[in-house]
């Protein structure tokens, strides 16, 4: 059992974690729905809950997976990575978001930070493109976008194909619109601790028919009953076809029906989540040993994380130290992420701390604090108190 700061009281009687689902009974209502009819996968449900999605970020088309991995696996497929491409992007993000160009026989490269942001470095990428480059993957770190336009400017220039990542960005705009339509595709995740749930669950919006029609068969095994693509154009209703090697990646009608009630709060969700960030941020404004996240002026964040950066040299602790005691105070405070070039998996493919300045500083130094929007005023207080707590007892 840890204990709090010289044993004395812990901020918070009860455990807070660092992100939780907001589930009302609404949402299970809606669920009981489908559990009592016909179809609990592969039914209508389905098809509304994407044309919802959508529609909400403004993009023709939407396809949903079983979670936010597949659906990253299935936009690296419709986007034809292959055996000997290189796809670029952010090491300061979850595994999945490298894994997948793994998963089609491509290489993951990674270009450094902007040490503001924390978002992928717009000029390090433009070093990292080769003749082998096919795509690039940019993250909307913890909520805020990626600057799209100039990520758009360097693909067109240079052939490629973008599978924006913005699984912790549902809700968040870039310029003024929605994210989700920009990009030739973008991922959003619904984990419970994201910005609305579907228990797990993907998707993938996109504007370009075909990539559409490409991620609908991945998703299914690369079986087909639309004639428009079946070789043998007259056979009967029943008659299928695999036209290319799939998975089953469906989500089901259940988490669909969660998902469609779930888009009804996203708005209030995100509006909750920006209050308690002004709070954090007035309530850290002043100490010195804390950097509070940056908002860059063409992005509105939905927050789904929200890190704080500690001033090492200010303080007699390093990162692991104030977690460990943030964490005695009852603190669910987290860490996101480990690089994903520290695994020892990639190690193993080569890839050196040593590239990768700027991820390596912001690494050694962030915490993740409590974040969502079912949090209480006495959970947020509890944070606050358990945060300035902490630095006042390490700060030189």
């Amino acid at each position: 059992m840890k204990l709090a700061i010289n044993g004395g009281k812990k901020a918070s009687d009860t455990y807070i974690p660092y992100g939780k689902q907001w589930i009302d009974d609404d949402d299970i209502d809606e669920v009981i729905k489908v559990l009592k009819s016909d179809y609990l996968t592969t039914g209508p449900k389905v098809l509304e809950f994407e044309k919802k999605v959508a529609n909400y970020v403004g993009s023709k088309y939407a396809v949903a997976f079983s979670n936010g991995t597949a659906a990253l696996h299935g936009a690296c497929f419709a986007a034809g990575i292959t055996k000997g491409d290189e796809v670029i992007t952010s090491p300061l993000t979850f595994a999945a978001s490298a894994n997948c160009v793994l998963y089609m026989g491509g290489m993951p490269v990674f270009a450094d930070i902007n040490i503001q942001n924390y978002n992928i470095d717009i000029n390090d990428i433009k070093k990292r493109i080769t003749n082998k480059t096919k795509a690039i993957i940019p993250v909307d770190f913890t909520g805020q976008s990626v600057d799209m336009d100039e990520v758009m400017k360097i693909a067109n220039e240079n052939n490629l194909i973008v599978i924006e990542d913005a699984a912790h960005a549902l809700g968040s705009e870039y310029k003024g619109k929605k994210i989700g339509q920009k990009a030739h595709m973008t991922e959003f995740s619904f984990h419970p601790v994201k910005h609305i749930t579907t228990g797990e669950g993907g998707v993938i919006t996109t504007n370009y028919k075909e990539l559409y029609e490409k991620l609908m068969l991945f998703r299914t095994h690369g079986i087909t009953r639309d004639k428009n693509l079946l070789n043998n154009k007259k056979k009967p209703s029943y008659y299928y076809e695999q036209i290319d090697l799939g998975y089953n990646y469906r989500m089901t009608d259940i988490q669909c029906a969660l998902g469609i009630s779930q888009m009804d709060k996203l708005d209030k969700f995100i509006e909750k989540r920006r209050d308690i960030v002004k709070f954090y941020n007035k309530a850290f404004a002043n100490i010195k040993e804390i950097i509070t996240p940056f908002e860059e002026d063409y992005s509105k964040s939905a927050y789904h994380l929200y890190i704080i950066r500690l001033e090492l040299d200010k303080l007699n602790a390093d990162r692991d130290e104030i977690y460990e005691a943030l964490q005695a105070e009852n603190i669910g405070v987290n860490v996101h992420y480990i690089p994903v070039y520290k695994h020892p998996y990639y190690k193993e493919l080569g890839y050196k701390e040593s590239d990768y300045k700027n991820t390596q500083e912001v690494y050694n130094s962030i915490i993740t604090l409590p974040l969502y929007p079912k949090m209480s005023s006495e959970n947020i207080d509890d944070v606050v108190n358990a945060v300035i707590k902490v630095i006042n007892y390490y700060k030189i």
